[in-house]
This record gives C-alpha cells, sequence and structure tokens, in this order.
C-alpha cells in the first residue's frame, strides 16, 4: 500500500481542497430525542438506520482557506502517489489548550482506505506541539463515517449543539485527552 503523506498544506492547494466533492452517503444518522417535564430536560441520541442511504451536502458553505471563510484554520493534506486526496483543517484559538476540527475531507475515490485516520492522527499530533491537552471534532448528526472514526480512535462523545449550521442541523462534538 502507498504512503500517506501529511504536510501542511500551501496557498496553492486552496484551489485543489475548493474542488474536492465534501459530499458523502450515509445510511445511519444519530436521531435526538428530547424530552421536557416538569423542570427536568433529557436529552438521547440513538444510531438509527434510514431506510435507504442518502447523499448529504457539506455543511460548511465555506471551504477552509477560501474567500470569505473567516479566520483561517491550518491546514493539513494528505498525499498519496502526490496527488492530493484530502484535508483536516485545525486550529487552537477558539478555547485554552484546546486543538479544534471544524473540517475533515476525504476524495471519494480513496475512503476507507485509512487516509481520515492518518489526517485526524496528524491533528493529534499538531495539538500536542501546539501544548493542547485536548482534542474536539465537530460533525452532523449524518455523518455516520465520521462518528465511526471518531470513536474507532477512542474519542468520546461531548455534547452538541441543535441548529449549529446554516442548513440547521444538529452538530455533534467528540473529544479526547491528548496528553
Amino acid at each position: 500500500m502507498p504512503e500517506i503523506e501529511i504536510r501542511p498544506a500551501a496557498a496553492s492547494d486552496l484551489a485543489v481542497i475548493a474542488g474536492f466533492d465534501h459530499t458523502y452517503q450515509t445510511a445511519y444518522v444519530w436521531q435526538m430525542d428530547r424530552q421536557i417535564e416538569d423542570g427536568h430536560v433529557g436529552v438521547n441520541f440513538r444510531e438509527v438506520r434510514l431506510p435507504r442511504s442518502i447523499h448529504v451536502d457539506y455543511p460548511n458553505p465555506k471551504i477552509p482557506g477560501s474567500e470569505g471563510s473567516g479566520a483561517a484554520p491550518v491546514i493539513l493534506m494528505a498525499l498519496l502517489n502526490h496527488e492530493a486526496v484530502g484535508y483536516i483543517g485545525v486550529r487552537d484559538d477558539l478555547r485554552p489548550e484546546t486543538t479544534w476540527v471544524s473540517d475533515l475531507a476525504v476524495c471519494p475515490q480513496v475512503r476507507r482506505r485509512g487516509i481520515g485516520t492518518a489526517l485526524l492522527l496528524a491533528a493529534q499530533e499538531w495539538g500536542v506541539h501546539r501544548k493542547c491537552r485536548y482534542i474536539i471534532l465537530e460533525m452532523q448528526s449524518k455523518n455516520h463515517p465520521a462518528i465511526k472514526l471518531a470513536m474507532k480512535l477512542g474519542y468520546e462523545f461531548c455534547g452538541y449543539n441543535d441548529h449549529y449550521y446554516l442548513n440547521q442541523d444538529i452538530a455533534l462534538f467528540f473529544t479526547r485527552y491528548l496528553r
């Protein structure tokens, strides 16, 4: 199997990132159930299999580094045979001692080959070098592939935000201790 190279993105990589297919297919979602009675609020998530797979669009309207995307995160690129096949956006300015991952994309033709794992491990290493104690991943409740990746790598569910994205999807947050 060819080796995956991870490196910081250059300005010339931003057009490549913008051209990535950020969509995905899923047959599972994390469905939220909320109960409010007598001053008690209960929220539960359960994995639900859908009747058929759905095509899900990327929830962030601005790809990192694109015009109007706001403060730019650090972008780490994954290359396979010298070709860009994925990226992860990381930052450490949102919470003290915390690396925050809001963007992770792998080209569809090379998914399920360890590229997402390599990118996430590189993000963890980046956070350790920046003296961060935690790393947080955000993802849609529909993003079953990302949820499974987070759980495989030892991340724990730590919260949610209803109507987080512009399309009103729920954001799930997973965290892991780094050091």
